[in-house]
């Protein structure tokens, strides 16, 4: 249970810095939502494969490389997730694209990316 606790940690902050990212994107260089959510996504996912490398998982023993690349599959499969259903929620619903994010975040964290970065990203097997 701690590690579950420590990786919604590790995701809290990697969200804070992914919306901050997306949100100056939109705000400040007038970028469509879905580019903007890329570069938040790129830049929360490198804040959070160090703090989970390091904090969450204890995973420092491994080749970074071998979990570099894991971390990348994973990572291009939660993009397409989160960009899909960012845009869905915004275009076809009507959602401001914050709170799609918001929505799509919280699915997408939960039900994808924990469980494969704890059983195949992070992994001591």
């Amino acid at each position: 249970m701690l590690i579950f606790f420590k990786a919604q940690a590790s995701s809290l902050i990697a969200t804070a810095v992914d919306f901050i990212t997306t949100i100056v994107f939109v705000e400040l260089f007038f970028q469509h939502y879905v580019t903007a959510n890329i570069a938040g996504a790129l830049m929360g996912a490198l804040t959070n494969f160090g703090i989970n490398r390091q904090w969450v998982f204890g995973a420092k023993k491994q080749k970074v490389q071998k979990q570099s690349m894991r971390y990348t599959f994973v990572w291009f499969g939660s993009l397409f997730l989160s960009t899909s259903g960012i845009y869905i929620l915004t275009h076809f619903l009507g959602l401001k694209y914050f709170i799609s994010k918001m929505i799509t975040s919280l699915v997408v964290g939960i039900t994808f990316n924990y469980w494969l970065q704890k059983k195949y990203v992070f992994s001591n097997k």
